[in-house]
């Protein structure tokens, strides 16, 4: 049996884009997936988060639900275009309001509120002047993060201030398959490094509470041991894992990765005392951690969201599949989570996401497999002395899944669409017990 010890954090997580729904309600402005779900072929299916799970007005509803599971913690972001509609200036204190009425709900039921600052929904306004390429992005979200401490820092102790910079960066500016849809590779770049110089910025603005960034991790290997395969691997490894590790626990960019990068910027976007703000000392580290990568040199250049890496090809492992198509390897978490311990300054880690999309909608019997095993690796990774403190499954509520609409599934509660009711998946009941019994 595994067990884990009193004092682990057992929740769940969400993001508000994905659940929330009342995109025009309260004075909530637009956002980047707003003007991106309604642009024809974004979206699979044409779908949007306009109602997406209408959490906005169920959320008490959900909380209950979160308590039936004896959930310790639920990870949730604050849209900020609810806070400040143009991103910056005049704050909408009925976006606040809605998330002190959150916050007061789960603390009513013992849950502790993790909130993410940002979670993908840029306010439009902001992308009009540039968006995360812009400099200034990265000084209005210090701004925007001291609006909502202030408002809620009597209340929450733990603060996440973005989620997967990788994407962002990355999906949203060089291969457009997220918002805002730009295929730029150097202003991809530049905005990777003004997203973390903004988790930099907003962890000074809220230095008195508990502050960390989540990352989204792999575990990279190369198909073969040849020049060309181990390359791949160091490429794919340097710019998914190093090149936000790196600046934010080491106070630097990785040399490789600036050297592979040099035919793409130059690096001056880097100013005096960035790389000093982004490493700022982290309260804890968040992993997101879903499928491992196998990777092998290629011949020909391919478009790839890996800017200065077009001649690496993603290799099929042989492994299970989730039905959205990513490889089941729970090993890739123990080995991401020893890596961090031995490579890295010792720092407090919690798996922040970490889930899959499976059918049927209710006796997912292929969920509760991969939670197991993923747990398992999370145990394993404790006795050998990684100093994990918590879990989050991703994600609470089937939802709006980014470029893929609806038709992937990743919830422990289902909902239906169309009546927005939930319902307790298999997966539900077993993380329930799992919580319960403090083991495996």
């Amino acid at each position: 049996m595994s067990t884990f010890k009193p004092g682990f954090l057992w929740g769940a997580a969400t993001s508000s884009y994905q659940i929330e729904g009342a995109v025009a309600e309260d004075g909530r402005g637009p956002s980047i997936w707003d003007t991106f779900a309604a642009s024809p072929g974004a979206v699979d299916n044409g779908d949007t988060g306009a109602v997406a799970a209408d959490h906005y007005h169920r959320y008490r509803d959900d909380v209950a639900l979160m308590a039936e599971l004896g959930l310790g913690a639920y990870r949730f972001s604050i849209a900020w275009p609810r806070i400040q509609p143009d991103g910056s200036g005049a704050v909408e204190q009925r976006g606040l309001d809605f998330y002190r009425k959150l916050v007061d709900a789960l603390l009513e039921h013992d849950i502790q509120p993790w909130p993410t600052l940002y979670h993908w929904d840029l306010p439009q306004p902001l992308e009009d002047t540039g968006g995360w390429p812009s400099r200034d992005t990265a000084e209005r979200f210090a701004d925007y993060a001291a609006i909502v401490h202030d408002a809620l820092s009597d209340r929450v102790a733990h603060w996440t201030t973005l989620n997967e910079p990788w994407c962002s960066a990355f999906l949203g500016y060089a291969t457009g398959r997220h918002a805002p849809g730009r295929r730029e590779p150097a202003a991809a770049v530049r905005a990777a490094h003004h997203l973390l110089l903004g988790h930099g910025l907003a962890a000074e603005a809220m230095s008195d509470s508990t502050v960390g960034i989540s990352l989204n991790l792999t575990d990279v290997s190369p198909a073969t041991r040849g020049e060309p395969d181990l390359d791949a691997a160091r490429r794919i490894d340097g710019m998914q894992n190093r090149l936000f590790l790196d600046p934010v626990l080491l106070g630097e960019y990785p040399a490789d990765v600036r050297a592979d990068l040099a035919g793409v910027t130059s690096f001056d976007h880097v100013r005096p005392g960035d790389l000093k703000t982004i490493a700022a000392p982290l309260d804890f580290l968040g992993i997101n951690y879903y499928s491992p990568m196998l990777v092998a040199g290629a011949a020909a250049p391919t478009p790839s969201a890996y800017v200065g890496s077009d001649r690496v090809a993603q290799v099929d492992g042989g492994r299970p599949r989730t039905s959205i198509g990513w490889e089941i390897d729970e090993r890739g978490l123990l080995n991401l989570l020893r890596r961090l311990k031995r490579d890295y300054p010792a720092t407090a880690l919690y798996v922040t996401e970490n889930g899959a999309a499976f059918e049927p909608p209710v006796h997912d019997k292929a969920r509760i497999a991969y939670l197991d095993g993923h747990l398992r690796a999370c145990a394993a990774a404790i006795a050998q002395g990684v100093p994990l403190k918590g879990y989050f499954a991703w994600s609470l509520l089937d939802n709006f899944e980014w470029s893929y609409g609806y038709a992937q599934r990743f919830g422990l509660l289902h909902v239906d669409y169309e009546t927005q009711e939930r319902t307790l998946k298999d997966s539900a009941r077993w993380y329930a017990g799992v919580i319960a019994r403090k083991a495996l």
